[in-house]
C-alpha cells in the first residue's frame, strides 16, 4: 500500500511538472538571416545552423512542459527581418520572446541581452516604458537560471544591456527589442569563432545541457 501510494505521488508530481507551462506562450527567435547579415561561423559551425539547432531543442523542452511555441521562422535559411521577429511574438501575445544567436569575439562563454532605455529604430522610438520596467526583473530571473544550470560546463559573461551589443549601442536598444511589445532576452550561446566554444555547442551533451538551462530560464520567467 505505501510503495503504491509513493508510486501514486510520483506520478501526480510527473505530471504538474509536465504541465507546468500549460496556458503559456513562448516565442523563440533563432537568429539571421536578417537585414544585418548571416551572423557568425566558427571553423565547422555558422551561428544560423547552431541557433535553429537549439531553438528546435528548447521548443521541444516546453511543449512537454505544456507551452505553446511559436518560432520566428520556418527553417534555419529563412530571410527575416529583426522588426517582424517582434511583430511575430506580438501577435501571439507572447509571454516571454528567447532570441538566440552565436558571437564572435575573444574570450568564451554565454551572455544574455535585454533592453534598458529606449531606442529608434525605423522612426519608431521602443520598447515602451512600461515593458522596459518588466523587462528587467524577468531577465534577471533567466539569466540567474541559465548561469545556475550551466555553472561548471560553460563560462558565464553576464546579464548586460542592448546598449552593450553593437545595433543596440547605435540605436539606444536592439531592433527586436525596439518594436517588440512583450518581455525580450537575447542569448549570446556560445562564442562560435573560439574552438572550445564550438566544440562544446557542437557535441550532443553541450546541446542539450544548454538547451535544458534555456528551457529553466523560460520556465523561471513565466512562473514567477
Amino acid at each position: 500500500m505505501i510503495r503504491w501510494l509513493a508510486f501514486l505521488l510520483l506520478a501526480c508530481s510527473s505530471m504538474l511538472s509536465l504541465a507546468q507551462l500549460e496556458g503559456k506562450t513562448i516565442c523563440i527567435d533563432p537568429g539571421h538571416p536578417s537585414e544585418v547579415g548571416r551572423g557568425t561561423r566558427g571553423k565547422k559551425l555558422t551561428e544560423l545552423e547552431v541557433a535553429w539547432k537549439m531553438a528546435l531543442l528548447v521548443k521541444e523542452r516546453l511543449q512537454r512542459m505544456g507551452a505553446k511555441v511559436v518560432l520566428t521562422k520556418d527553417s534555419p535559411e529563412q530571410f527575416v527581418r529583426n522588426r517582424d521577429r517582434a511583430r511575430v511574438a506580438n501577435e501571439v501575445n507572447a509571454d516571454f520572446m528567447l532570441r538566440l544567436h552565436c558571437d564572435a569575439a575573444d574570450g568564451s562563454g554565454f551572455a544574455s541581452f535585454y533592453p534598458t532605455q529606449q531606442g529608434v529604430a525605423e522612426n519608431v522610438k521602443g520598447p515602451s516604458l512600461q515593458l522596459l520596467k518588466q523587462t528587467e526583473p524577468i531577465a534577471k530571473r533567466f539569466h540567474a537560471a541559465l548561469a545556475r544550470e550551466m555553472k561548471g560546463k560553460l563560462p558565464d559573461l553576464g546579464l548586460k544591456s542592448d546598449l552593450k551589443t553593437a545595433v543596440g549601442g547605435k540605436q539606444g536598444a536592439l531592433t527586436g527589442s525596439v518594436f517588440s511589445k512583450v518581455p525580450v532576452v537575447l542569448v549570446e550561446l556560445v562564442v562560435l569563432t573560439n574552438p572550445k566554444d564550438e566544440a562544446f555547442i557542437a557535441s550532443e551533451p553541450g546541446q542539450a545541457a544548454l538547451a535544458d538551462a534555456l528551457a529553466a530560464g523560460v520556465v523561471a520567467v513565466v512562473k514567477s
